[in-house]
């Protein structure tokens, strides 16, 4: 499956490469024959595609290395480095045809359209159309965030086509130079998709949250034992595309021995890994009381004290110790609460002072999955 995925990633840019290295090489050609900053603008654009997806081979290659000592997670994460560089030939050349397109404005040349110009320049729509429809498809068959982003790059590079061709026919009908202003709005795309190319591996390097099809469907999975009542605190750790290892908090009925857990925990692990690719290296358990009447009759007076409160979106783990007289629960607060403190706080006195005869020990969790 993995050497598949590595197949088609490098198939895939290797055909983008061909195709934009022959689009820049002829708006090149044409722009400077025409005089036009616009396709010359064009054709560097193309021409960063090239590279971004000479970088996006290497860094699948890279990331396709086997773990070893020093890494044992592997080296997925190399093709969010191998993003940063894209980034940065990105930004380059937008920043150049920025430059390029001001000058052109203060001192304007004369531009020389002809037919050929023309027909390239469409010829090159349809090709950069064509081409985003197979890498994104591609992309979204192996899932590769690279693809797809590359795909879509080039359904923007064929509308980004559109606006030069439209300035030189607009030249060619009414003597009206609108090129250099066209240029402008090139290197302005081109430094946007620098940009968001850059937010795209800062998020994937600090972690970002779990997708929420993928959360809410391993939870799901999992509950579907009939012995589990929830599934809770899910966190998944990315260490490359389509590679995440994790955890996660079930709770079961406290009926079970320890050898019905440990068969349990073993075959959620292995149908979570079969399923969706995930390794859940660590099942945490709750015990859910269902024997002792007082113990349930608490947790639903303290349920209801909890979500009388705004912002609350879960609670779990529930625990009363008769013997060590304390009762401790998790509870997961709204991240757009403006005082999530206070919030906790609240809740914890009312809970204490309900059941003074106790010490009650409240974790505020963190919402890291749907």
């Amino acid at each position: 499956m993995k050497n598949q995925r590595e197949k088609v990633v490098v198939r895939t840019s290797v055909i983008s490469i061909l195709a934009n290295i022959i689009l820049a090489g002829f708006k090149a050609f044409i722009g400077l024959l025409a005089h036009s900053i616009a396709v010359i603008s064009d054709a560097v654009n193309n021409f960063t595609d090239a590279l971004s997806s000479i970088i996006t081979i290497i860094g699948t290659k890279l990331a396709g290395k086997a773990p070893d000592k020093k890494h044992p997670y592997g080296h997925g994460r190399v093709e969010y480095v191998a993003t940063f560089i894209v980034a940065g030939l990105v930004l380059y050349a937008g920043i150049t045809a920025l430059i390029e397109s001001i000058k052109k404005i203060i001192h304007p040349e004369v531009s020389d359209y002809s037919a050929v110009t023309l027909v390239i320049l469409i010829a090159a729509i349809l090709i950069k159309f064509i081409l985003g429809i197979y890498v994104k498809r591609m992309g979204k068959k192996v899932h590769s965030d690279s693809l797809v982003a590359s795909g879509a790059d080039a359904f923007n590079d064929a509308l980004l086509s559109i606006s030069v061709l439209a300035s030189a026919v607009i030249y060619l009908l009414f003597k009206i130079s609108l090129e250099a202003y066209v240029g402008i709005l090139l290197s302005i795309f081109i430094l946007k998709s620098g940009f968001e190319l850059i937010k795209e591996a800062v998020d994937n390097m600090v972690g970002v949250r779990v997708e929420s099809d993928l959360a809410r469907a391993i939870k799901k999975t999992i509950v579907k034992e009939k012995v589990i009542q929830g599934a809770y605190d899910l966190i998944l750790h990315d260490y490359g595309p389509d590679k995440y290892l994790g955890s996660v908090h079930i709770e079961v009925v406290d009926t079970l021995t320890v050898a019905e857990i440990d068969k349990l925990s073993r075959k959620i692990t292995k149908t979570v890994a079969e399923k969706y690719g995930v390794l859940l290296h660590t099942i945490g358990v709750y015990s859910v009381n269902t024997r002792d009447q007082y113990v349930i009759e608490t947790k639903k007076q303290i349920t209801k004290i909890v979500f009388a409160h705004q912002g609350v979106l879960q609670m779990h783990g529930f625990y009363l110790n008769e013997d060590a007289k304390t009762i401790s629960f998790d509870i997961i607060l709204d991240f757009n609460l403006q005082n999530r403190e206070a919030v906790y706080r609240s809740i914890y006195d009312e809970v204490q002072n309900q059941f003074p005869a106790y010490k009650i020990e409240i974790t505020l969790d963190v919402d890291v999955s749907d």
